[in-house]
């Protein structure tokens, strides 16, 4: 069994990427991203048409690694706010490469994408949802979040951008997430692996260098409305919440009791008022 945490499978014309630690969700960690940064630049200089994302398991990817153990727990405390920015920015690049890659990369987004799992998947050039995936732009517990927003705000307008961003742990369906543009399309389940690839393969009939003109043209125009831009200034609002005293009360939460008992600290006294609420109105 491989436990490399990307797995790299050729398809003809089609490469696929899965995420490969199916145990933490495909939580990014250094490793994770290192390997996906360093793959894509590989496939960069291949013949290779199409490139598909996904993940293993249950999920596409749960967002950053935040387990009490992991390098991102702790990092407000242990860094000033302008080495944070710079953490983050490296951060933008390694997401950027699939932007400039130079073939199309499909995410296929099934189980459960969160917070910096909707990043990687937006900055896909066309995103597939199942449609029972759950989708959370926020993470349940908001230790930051300020660089994925803009990048919510570019596909689905500020008004769904801000509720996404403000209401912690919020979750929409794969089918929500493409009626709002999100995603490109949504399918049942029990079609999606099916759809995927042969969606995957319908785009490789055409040949590398058209699809790479084709995808320069489109990113050029929503490059001219400022989206690079609006993600690095969010890796620096990133970096300010990441330094307040509570972001680094949750970090604390975390280390204290791991993240689910975090998440159930910080919404205990919503769910006491409204289940209390609920009990009058019955």
């Amino acid at each position: 069994m491989n436990d490399a945490p990307l797995l790299v499978e050729h398809d003809g014309h089609v490469v696929w990427l899965t995420l490969n630690r199916p145990k933490r969700l495909n939580a990014m960690d250094d490793l994770l991203l290192e390997m996906l940064e360093s793959t894509l630049k590989e496939l960069a200089q291949s013949d290779t048409r199409v490139i598909v994302l996904r993940g293993a398991g249950r999920a596409f990817c749960s967002g950053y690694d935040i387990a009490p153990d992991s390098s991102e727990v702790g990092y407000a405390a242990e860094r000033t706010a302008i080495q944070d920015r710079d953490r983050l920015l490296s951060n933008v690049e390694r997401f950027t490469q699939i932007w400039r890659q130079p073939q199309p990369v499909i995410a296929a987004v099934h189980g459960v994408c969160a917070a910096g799992g909707t990043q990687l998947a937006s900055l896909c050039d066309i995103t597939i949802v199942a449609d029972d995936t759950k989708i959370m732009a926020s993470p349940a517990l908001p230790l930051g979040g300020g660089y994925i927003s803009p990048l919510w705000e570019h596909l689905v307008g500020p008004k769904r951008a801000k509720l996404m961003s403000f209401d912690a742990g919020r979750t929409i369906s794969g089918k929500t997430a493409a009626e709002w543009g999100w995603a490109a399309e949504s399918v049942p389940a029990d079609e999606f692996d099916e759809h995927v690839r042969r969606t995957a393969h319908s785009i490789a009939r055409t040949p590398l260098e058209l699809l790479k003109l084709k995808k320069e043209a489109v990113n050029r125009a929503a490059e001219t409305s400022g989206l690079l831009s609006y993600m690095r200034m969010g890796a620096e609002t990133d970096a300010l919440l990441h330094v307040t005293p509570e972001v680094h009360e949750y970090q604390s939460w975390i280390k204290e009791d791991g993240i689910k008992s975090a998440i159930q600290r910080f919404n205990a006294d919503f769910n006491a008022a409204f289940n209390s609420t609920e009990m009058v109105n019955k």
